[in-house]
């Protein structure tokens, strides 16, 4: 079985989200799966998924803190700053993180760890509203 979804994401502010259970909403054929596996792409490049801790939020806002520190704004040598200071190194951090994740599924439901959770980087001080594509195959 192959089913695909594309959904649009509420805004969000800048910062790291958990989005698990918008994606499992979404997808509701999943429950029909024993073995599988869901891709979960956005469709952005100021924006990424990753898979981390689902349960201490204290997290996601450590990892806005590394990720500012770690690709500031307003470098001097940044050419590409039309949009904003916070433009290019939007783009910067959603190459390191990545605009995709694959879980497994199993039983009907996305195989991850008891403290895993999919998140969302909004990279972008108002990114909008954002677009992921979802596909679940599996049998």
């Amino acid at each position: 079985m192959w089913e695909q979804r594309e959904i649009r994401l509420r805004p969000r502010e800048r910062g790291f989200h958990l989005i698990t259970e918008e994606i499992e909403q979404a997808i509701s054929e999943m429950h029909r799966v024993n073995v599988g596996l869901l891709h979960v792409f956005v469709k952005h490049t100021s924006a990424s998924l990753t898979i981390n801790e689902n349960a201490d939020p204290t997290v996601r806002a450590d990892f806005e803190q590394f990720f500012n520190h770690t690709v500031p704004e307003n470098e001097p040598y940044y050419q590409h700053i039309y949009e904003g200071s916070d433009d290019l190194p939007a783009h910067f951090k959603s190459s390191i993180l990545g605009s995709s994740v694959t879980v497994p599924v199993t039983d009907g439901q996305l195989n991850l760890g008891i403290w895993q959770g999919i998140y969302l980087g909004e990279h972008r001080n108002h990114g909008g509203s954002r677009t992921v594509v979802i596909t679940l195959q599996g049998e």
